[in-house]
């Protein structure tokens, strides 16, 4: 292994220092205190020169092994961030330019006792600028980010993290380093590179079958014959096949037939069912070279994405079937953990996946402008259930298709796919995002007659080189070419299809910044949502670590400047307005502590709605539309501090959005929305039988505790895995019924109970904006904090009726069990679960109790 300790110097020599290796210049430099965090205020801006200047990495290793007993001794490279020249012993062994690439170098004849080895990086920025202007045949746009990104140009002609040019919600931070595993391979013979296993069932025979692969280096000049044992203990399965690797790139595809008397769990989604996964040992026994054994867990599971007509609609369908069964597919979109990868920990995955799963996803998007994850993030999301619409990394723009490139792509295709096909949680490849949305929108301003480069451009790179290898290495899960996408209908226009966001077909992208948030009818019935979201300020103690007293208002400069959103903070404004009233606090702290609160409020009280729409959706079909069966709203995670689409903060800290995600991604929900009048509640339902259950409807007066009135459906049914509806009445005769209760003065809260402890979250149903409310008043809220084993118990009490009642206790790392609720009752019970040790003094010491009237 060349883990560990290196040298890393600047272009002119000026600076030097140790780096880790893995790791990349920025982590280093402030690991030996020559810069501060890049996160600050303002130093992604004031550290570019990072990214502008050529490092070179280097440092000498003792050849642990006789160098003459080995007929091959390579030097891999795992992962490059980006453009480098390898040298050992001051011969060039080998260059790169792709970051999702892996490298190997054969060192056989430069390898000495003690060597020297030297990555040369060239700037990313530099490099990129290069090959933009060496393209001559026609532009590829976009050129640069807008402004409000202050970010680099020509990110498209670079194949690294697209985002660390920039986005508009992450900062300029293009990373040089050895960013994944080095190490230097000798070996005789023969040598396993990979190894995978696909899972297919065979219909005809009722039977689960495995294809096992495994590709060789084959040094030996002629093939290599030998035995290989297949054994999976638990399903009382072992097969030995005869094999011969032939010289140069061998690879042997083995098919192992379960037994059929075996009884093989599946693999489910979260809410679904188990994770099962067996044991399998796989050892290679060559009459000449050493014997080789992989220890690998195996997973069964079917995954088909469905496109058929659907009865009373125009278009196709668009859903996923896994081992057979339609799933409503509820999650979020996964972006780069952190600007620099070294930092990203199994630790800080484990944190962001698990926040997924307890806010019942089942669910996440591999968007296509960050990397290709770990090996440990797809590990984590196998184990617990989190499926992966995994998409390769293009985003929103035009890529060039000369041969340097499309050979890099190839490459790097080739070698995803195969690291990453063993993953049960991955059930679809999807080829870019936006791409084939920015040709059919024209985001480029493209001349008409120019355009025909463009889609061929387009189709060489996406179907006749990703989509082909995709399809060679792995026919076990779908590829659709880009997203949003129509799907089928697409690939009938010739890849391209005219209205990629046509809601008959496919899949949606869809914000909207201008109209209510609150009205269910601006979004769109589409068959499946992929990205929508809403705008919101991460706390003030994740905001805290990078700012300063000086900073702390809503309009000073570090608030524009994390603003990467061109005109997102007025955006944020304007959606609170409709609703609320805006904070006028004399204080300016109070005053944008009020304005942080209020846009996570709104963020999570929009996604909450959008999301309710798309679930109530998908047994339906209004005018055409209908069948909604994914809702996957922009974003889960942050990359920074800042103002984003995200529910989870930079750190793990989860939103109030995310604390709503739990309540409406719940297996069992209650959905209200009005039309012309009438209020509508439907059961939603992922469970997989039906149920009765009883619908409890209260109405609270604002102004009390007491509850005006309740009505109590008994025998309602919930039909498993659709949304029905259950309940309808006038608004004003329910108003009338209650008391003389008014839109203004009262508020409707809904829940449904079956048998055994079924229940659902408790949802609530606005009749107005809550800036016209009428007898709200101030609350006085208290809680009370004890220890129980590893939990900490939070007694909440009120005076009043308090909606969107937050706890925080600032940078304490832990989640608690509800957040920001409407308390309708005197007492509530909030259980809280630390990520790291705490204790009852600090958790109330640091509490902060709000409520929608402490903004003044």
């Amino acid at each position: 292994s060349l883990r560990g300790s290196w040298r890393l110097r600047s272009g002119n020599g000026s600076v030097s220092l140790r780096a880790e290796g893995p790791g990349c210049v920025h982590t280093a430099l402030l690991c030996q205190g020559l810069i501060q965090d890049p996160y600050y205020r303002f130093n992604d801006v004031m550290y570019r020169w990072i990214s502008l200047d050529n490092w070179t990495y280097s440092r000498t290793f003792k050849t642990p092994f006789d160098i003459r007993k080995w007929q091959k001794v390579n030097l891999v490279f795992e992962g490059v961030d980006t453009v480098a020249e390898i040298l050992l012993n001051n011969v060039t062994v080998g260059r790169t330019d792709n970051m999702f690439n892996r490298y190997s170098f054969d060192i056989s004849s430069v390898i000495q006792e003690v060597n020297c080895v030297e990555v040369r990086f060239l700037s990313a920025v530099s490099y990129a600028a290069e090959q933009s202007r060496c393209h001559k045949a026609h532009s590829i746009p976009p050129a640069c980010p807008p402004p409000v990104q202050k970010g680099e140009c020509h990110v498209n002609f670079i194949r690294k993290e697209q985002c660390s040019f920039s986005w508009d919600w992450g900062p300029s931070f293009p990373t040089q380093g050895i960013w994944k595993d080095v190490r230097i391979e000798a070996y005789n013979h023969y040598h396993l590179i990979y190894f995978s296993i696909t899972p297919l069932f065979v219909k005809s025979a009722q039977q689960w079958c495995l294809e096992v692969e495994s590709i060789f280096d084959v040094v030996s000049s002629k093939p290599i014959a030998g035995l290989v044992t297949v054994n999976i203990p638990k399903l009382q399965t072992q097969q030995t096949f005869s094999v011969k690797l032939q010289p140069g790139e061998g690879s042997i595809v083995l098919l192992v037939n379960i037994n059929k008397s075996a009884a093989v769990e599946a693999w489910w989604p979260n809410g679904h069912g188990k994770q099962t996964g067996y044991n399998m040992t796989t050892a290679f026994m060559m009459e000449a070279g050493c014997w080789i054994e992989r220890f690998s867990k195996v997973y069964f599971r079917t995954v088909e994405l469905v496109q058929e007509p659907i009865p009373g609609s125009p278009g196709l369908s668009f859903y996923f079937r896994i081992n057979g069964r339609p799933i409503f597919i509820k999650g979020s979109n996964w972006i780069p953990a952190d600007s620099f990868q070294d930092r990203v920990t199994s630790h800080t995955l484990r944190l962001l996946l698990k926040s997924a799963a307890d806010a019942n996803m089942n669910a996440l998007r591999v968007w296509g402008g960050g990397v290709y994850e770990q090996d440990e993030f797809y590990d984590i999301c196998d184990e617990i259930g989190i499926m992966i619409w995994q998409d390769f990394m293009f985003a929103c723009a035009l890529y060039p298709t000369n041969q340097n490139f499309l050979e890099s792509v190839r490459a790097e295709v080739s070698h995803q796919v195969r690291r990453l096909k063993s993953h049960p949680s991955i059930i679809l490849w999807s080829g870019n995002n936006e791409n084939e949305a920015a040709i059919a929108s024209n985001w480029f301003s493209i001349p008409y007659p120019d355009i025909g480069i463009y889609l061929k451009d387009y189709v060489t790179l996406y179907v006749k080189n990703i989509r082909e290898i995709v399809l060679g290495e792995d026919k076990s899960r779908p590829f659709v070419a880009s997203s949003p996408t129509n799907g089928l209908e697409s690939v009938k226009e010739g890849w391209l299809s005219r209205d990629p966001y046509d809601t008959h077909y496919g899949d949606t992208h869809f914000y909207d910044y201008s109209n209510d948030c609150w009205n269910w009818t601006m979004y769109p019935k589409t068959r499946f949502a992929s990205e929508y979201g809403f705008q919101s300020w991460p706390s003030f103690s994740t905001i805290e670590k990078v700012s300063s007293p000086e900073d702390w208002s809503y309009a000073s400069n570090f608030s524009l400047h994390r603003q990467h959103h061109e005109g997102g903070n007025i955006q944020m404004l304007q959606e609170i307005g409709r609703h609320f009233k805006l904070p006028q606090s004399p204080d300016p702290v109070k005053q944008f502590k009020d304005m942080i609160y209020l846009t996570q409020v709104m963020q999570a009280q929009c996604i909450k709605t959008e999301t309710e729409f798309y679930r109530f959706s998908q047994s339906e079909i209004i005018n055409g539309e209908g069948h909604t069966m994914g809702a996957l709203y922009w974003q889960l995670n942050d990359i920074w501090q800042a103002p984003s689409w995200a529910s989870l903060e930079y750190g793990g800290k989860w939103k109030l959005l995310h604390y709503f995600a739990q309540n409406f991604f719940a297996p069992l929900l209650p959905v209200a929305y009005e039309d012309k009048g009438m209020l509508h509640i439907y059961g939603v339902s992922d469970l997989h039988e039906d149920h009765k259950v009883t619908l409890r409807v209260t109405v609270h007066a604002w102004s009390s505790l007491e509850p005006v009135c309740t009505l109590a459906k008994e025998g309602v049914t919930v039909k498993a895995q659709s949304a029905v509806p259950i309940y309808k009445e006038s608004i004003c005769d329910l108003l009338g019924r209650c008391r003389n209760c008014t839109r203004e003065s009262c508020v409707i809260t809904f829940c449904l109970v079956g048998e055994d402890g079924l229940q659902s979250p408790r949802n609530h149903y606005f009749l107005s904006s809550l800036k016209d409310a009428v007898g709200l008043e101030k609350t006085q809220l208290s809680a009370s904090v004890s220890q129980q084993d590893d939990i900490y118990i939070f007694v909440l009490q009120t005076t009043a009726i308090a909606p969107f009642v937050t706890l925080d206790v600032g940078s304490i790392k832990g989640r608690f069990s509800d957040n920001g609720f409407l308390m309708t009752e005197k007492k509530k019970t909030v259980v809280f679960y630390p990520w790291e040790p705490t204790s009852v003094e600090e958790l109330e010491s640091s509490l902060i109790l709000t409520s929608l009237l402490d903004v003044v």
